[in-house]
């Protein structure tokens, strides 16, 4: 009597991980690379911390510190931080490009997706799996690389960090570097399925993450209501905030925009020296503070969730259209 022979895994999610296996190869040794400098980054960055801490005191030498921030920090600890963040704020490109051409635009270029179709796999099953698995997976390796990134760039300095508005800064630190990564997912797919071509899906689709990313990138701070302050507090905005416009209003009443006349004024004598000789009587800034960060990564990401939500209902919409 013959030993059973060994079942192999099957159904469409095996089929899916075996198809693509290259991909998840790479994807895997990405974050694999990411997690081993993101923990170096952490392990270094007290002793970063240490050696530029000085340089904000009083008695520091302007050219120590400059010429220490620039050989320890930019080329070690910085260098290393803004690698993993631009990786990961930029990811939506080849996650796009990889669904509209890999995922779906080869498959029903070559035949393979209208083969499976005529066997007991529908094309909505067949679509399902196709954006189901490779969702779980940038889903789950996209938020360990943020809980990485942030972990590694908690410091007190934020000139070793950058600063929290920064755009790589931004996205790579939050769950809207996940919703990107979705978003890419479903633009790919779409495209894959509207154009039934791998390169020009992809082409379409890299140009459509473009469209998305720059706009948002453009209005990302007018995504929730910035704070207005006015006097001298308009001066001296709050650590770690972004200033979005300086304003100041003249003796006679009229309300001047972008003027930084006195801004960075230190005392209140050369304040008032400074309203003297501009003829000025009042200040005011708009701007977004810290807290704002959680508040904007929320918006952000349901902008970037709905956007991916509608690709992929007219993904399915197009496909049913297509198929019989």
């Amino acid at each position: 009597m013959s030993a059973p022979t060994p079942r192999r895994p099957s159904g469409l999610t095996w089929t899916v991980l075996r198809l693509h296996r290259t991909a998840l190869y790479a994807w895997g040794a990405v974050l694999l690379a990411a997690a081993a400098v993101l923990t170096w980054m952490h392990v270094i960055g007290p002793d970063v911390r240490a050696a530029v801490g000085n340089c904000g005191s009083p008695g520091a030498v302007a050219a120590d510190c400059a010429r220490l921030q620039t050989t320890t920090v930019d080329e070690i600890h910085t260098y290393g931080l803004d690698l993993v963040a631009t990786g990961v704020t930029y990811l939506l490109y080849p996650v796009a490009a990889w669904a509209a051409a890999a995922l779906i635009g080869r498959e029903l270029e070559s035949g393979t997706a209208q083969l499976a179709w005529t066997q007991s796999v529908t094309p909505v099953r067949w679509l399902v799996a196709k954006l189901t698995v490779p969702a779980v997976l940038l889903t789950a390796g996209t938020a360990l690389a943020v809980l990485l990134s942030a972990w590694a760039r908690r410091a007190e300095d934020g000139d070793l960090i950058g600063g929290w508005f920064n755009t790589n800064v931004f996205i790579s630190t939050g769950p809207v570097a996940v919703a990107y990564a979705l978003a890419g997912l479903a633009l790919g797919a779409l495209a894959g399925l509207a154009l039934r071509r791998a390169l020009p899906a992809a082409g379409a689709a890299v140009a459509s993450a473009f469209v998305l990313h720059s706009v948002l990138d453009q209005f990302r701070m007018s995504l929730w209501p910035a704070v207005t302050v006015t006097g001298r507090t308009a001066l001296h905005l709050p650590t770690g905030s972004l200033a979005l416009e300086h304003g100041a209003v003249t003796r006679h009443g009229e309300r001047l925009g972008n003027d930084l006349a006195c801004v960075g004024s230190g005392s209140s004598t050369s304040i008032g020296e400074c309203v003297k000789r501009t003829g000025l009587t009042d200040f005011w800034a708009t701007y977004q503070p810290e807290s704002h960060f959680w508040p904007l990564q929320l918006v952000e990401s349901g902008l970037l969730l709905a956007v991916a939500g509608l690709a992929t209902a007219a993904a399915f919409a197009l496909l049913r259209r297509r198929t019989p």
